[in-house]
């Protein structure tokens, strides 16, 4: 019986049943800033080990070294996603770290933001090697597994492109929006086996990704008086709904999309 199923079981016992993450093993990608490393230090200190996978070597030895700074065990594989024997070398090697993958967060995703007409076929093959492609063998391979041990989670990250256009949503667009649709297929091949997924939709959120939209004058006043809350997200913002997602509490959500957006889409 998990704590959280007991009557007599202390506050922190029932939460520990429901949010704990230890004896779990999480591989972020888009793990060493923004919204992937908030993600990745919150699923860690909730207990799991974690596996970071970015591009840049210095940054993720900067991450895994920030995260065991919290008593995080953590590993990294600096790797392209973009690359596809790059996407073979993750899938082949997370699970060497700490043992076989129960959490997969898809983070990483590149933002080229142009109008629609000036975008080159290589800016679109781009794109979706990255934002969706990789997402998508990845799941292929560790969802699979997941769903032969009978538990597992898998976390897709949005956009408000996922469900809307607006800002030269372009072929972003088209990847996040495909996203929630890997979502919901993913959902359809693994929930009963014990396999929940689901997608974040963050709102504007102050992070590397967005740094050239940032840029703009104005622009970041205007997304945040976009949002009921009055400002832009922080990938801090990110932590809870990435332990509720990631553990036992999130067994009947699935297939879904998580606004974590203050406001934004239904403002």
């Amino acid at each position: 019986m998990r704590a959280s199923d007991d009557p007599a079981a202390s506050p922190a016992a029932y939460l520990d049943g429901l949010f704990s993450l230890s004896g779990r093993t999480a591989l972020v990608t888009g793990g060493s800033s923004g919204i992937g490393y908030a993600m990745a230090e919150a699923i860690g200190r909730a207990g799991a080990a974690v596996v970071l996978v970015a591009r840049r070597p210095a940054e993720l030895k900067d991450a895994v070294e920030r995260l065991r700074g919290h008593g995080v065990r953590a590993a990294s594989i600096p790797a392209d996603l973009a690359d596809a024997e790059a996407v073979r070398h993750v899938r082949e090697s997370a699970a060497s770290h700490f043992g076989e993958i129960d959490i997969l967060a898809n983070v990483a995703a590149n933002n080229i933001r142009r109008p629609m007409a000036e975008l080159t076929p290589e800016d679109y093959d781009l794109t979706m090697r990255v934002n969706i492609t990789a997402p998508y063998l990845l799941g292929q391979h560790f969802g699979p597994r997941m769903a032969a041990r009978g538990w597992g989670r898998i976390i897709n990250v949005g956009s408000q492109q996922s469900i809307s256009a607006f800002g030269d949503s372009g072929a972003y667009g088209v990847s996040k929006a495909a996203i929630a649709g890997l979502t919901r297929s993913q959902a359809e091949a693994w929930s009963r086996h014990g396999v929940s997924v689901n997608t974040i939709i963050p709102g504007f959120v102050l992070t590397p990704l967005t740094a050239p939209a940032q840029a703009v004058p104005g622009r970041v006043e205007t997304m945040a008086a976009r949002s009921m809350l009055g400002r832009n997200g922080l990938p801090v913002d990110f932590a809870g709904a990435a332990v509720l997602l990631a553990g036992d509490a999130a067994a009947y959500i699935t297939g879904q999309m998580l606004f974590v957006d203050g406001g934004f889409f239904v403002h």
